[in-house]
């Protein structure tokens, strides 16, 4: 049984990352629900992730 069409792809990720940059916003987590819903969780200028908080997409720049 197959789990059924994907309703998220990495380019609409891509995209909204690039435009939160592109607006200023500093992205602290980005996640995507099931049904495709993607969700930017912003974070306040002075504030910094804690090192149990940051992973790889941390630097990612939407940049090929």
């Amino acid at each position: 049984m197959g789990r059924g069409r994907s309703t998220f792809k990495e380019g609409d990720l891509t995209r909204a990352l690039r435009a939160a940059k592109k607006a200023g916003a500093n992205v602290a987590r980005a996640e995507v629900a099931r049904d495709g819903k993607i969700v930017l969780v912003l974070k306040k200028d002075d504030e910094a992730p804690s090192m149990s908080e940051r992973n790889e997409w941390d630097e990612f720049d939407g940049e090929d």
